[in-house]
């Protein structure tokens, strides 16, 4: 038998604090929760954290334990102000709990939930905000919240993979551009200092690699500060309606099927996830629509709801669109066909999650040699210059 601590909350609102024995922690929450309280957290005494139902915890987790929280709080019959309330008192994260203070003032001074969050972007994404405040219109926030639980886990571990994925890239990047700076500042400079001495002709080649050595310790400064004026230019082009469309469409370009999998699963998902809590279509879609990153994607997919309104359905608008892959656009039409449109969303959603996985791991398989290849090629031309040079030298008659 363990012995685990726990939080819970009682149907009036009060935190209840408590130790059980029982044998396994399914036991134990099975037994709390016979006993009349909202479980809440739950963990084996001796832990350093408390752990979250239904997920795991870690310092990045702020949101989704929030989300967690509020949706069984909702669940069980508590009123919003309350719910929020205990929260505020339970919360680990002093900054998430200043936050759901302010939310509840708001809340309570006549602000919408969704509007409370608002103010809030740096903690509650766009798409978070959308997706409650669609839950709102429909009056059903707490299943909404339910199935935003389950979304920020499926979007939370999409993501983890991918930074996962990028982790050997960027470590190959930073390595092989250190390995150039070393060439290019410390070790050329000697190289350069020996034949200026010997004062041999050296090939065109050798003479080009030499100059730009110069330049890069003499200006490293210019390089540094122009460097710096073009990254700061372009992130304000980007920041404007015709920049991002135009840097979306780039994207697009290089990198359209991790891109489309991936937008058509957000977009599916979160769609499908708004019609199964009882959202009207076209409310669901303008929702859904705001929760696509890519510009260009977001501009085709707005053209939808008029196909709907036109009584058009969906799949001939999705279609006309011409942004989503044709296998899902299979899958919505049998959707809309058989009545079952919310569930064959998330069922798209579902499988190009996991396509998604598959294309990144095939881009990165390709992205690594790549970059293998062109460092290779700059640090083998680095190397042949000064082997050219070096042989010029000796062949020179002294």
């Amino acid at each position: 038998m363990a012995i685990f601590s726990y939080k819970a909350a009682s149907s009036d609102g009060a935190v209840v604090e408590g130790v059980i024995e029982a044998a396994d922690e399914k036991a134990a929450s099975e037994r709390i929760k016979n006993s009349g309280v909202i479980l809440l957290k739950i963990a084996a005494q001796g832990e350093k954290t408390g752990k979250k139902l239904s997920f795991r915890k870690s310092s990045g987790d702020a949101l989704l334990t929030f989300t967690t929280e509020l949706s069984i709080l909702l669940a069980a019959g508590l009123p919003l102000d309350r719910s929020l309330n205990i929260l505020s008192g339970i919360s680990e994260s002093a900054e998430m709990k200043g936050i759901i203070k302010t939310v509840l003032k708001s809340i309570r001074e006549g602000s919408s939930f969704s509007d409370a969050l608002h103010k809030h972007p740096k903690v509650f994404p766009k798409i978070y905000i959308n997706i409650i405040k669609a839950g709102e219109a429909g009056g059903v926030l707490n299943v909404v919240l339910d199935k935003l639980n389950e979304f920020l886990e499926t979007t939370k571990e999409l993501k983890e993979h991918i930074i996962s994925s990028m982790i050997y890239p960027v470590i190959l990047l930073a390595t092989g551009g250190i390995s150039i700076l070393i060439l290019m500042t410390f070790m050329l400079p000697k190289f350069s200092k020996i034949f200026s001495e010997l004062g041999a002709s050296l090939p065109l080649a050798t003479r080009m690699l030499l100059a730009f050595s110069d330049a890069v310790r003499t200006y490293w400064w210019f390089f540094l500060l122009s460097t710096a004026i073009a990254a700061l230019s372009l992130r304000k082009y980007i920041n404007t309606d015709n920049g991002r469309y135009q840097y979306d469409s780039f994207k697009l370009k290089i990198l359209g099927d991790v891109i489309r999998k991936l937008e058509t699963a957000r977009f599916c998902r979160t769609l499908g996830t708004l019609l199964k809590s009882g959202v009207p279509m076209l409310q669901a879609l303008n929702n859904a629509k705001d929760v696509v990153n890519n510009q260009v994607i977001a501009t085709a997919i707005a053209a939808v709801s008029r196909g709907v309104k036109e009584g058009k359905g969906i799949t001939v608008p999705l279609t006309e669109a011409g942004v989503l892959p044709p296998l899902a656009l299979s899958m919505i039409q049998v959707g809309e066909e058989t009545g079952q449109l919310d569930n064959m969303l998330i069922t798209v959603a579902s499988t190009y999650e996991k396509n998604l996985k598959t294309a990144i791991k095939r881009f990165i398989s390709l992205l690594e040699p790549a970059m293998i290849l062109v460092m290779g090629l700059i640090i083998g031309f680095i190397v042949l210059s000064m082997l050219m040079g070096i042989f010029t030298i000796s062949e020179a008659p002294f």
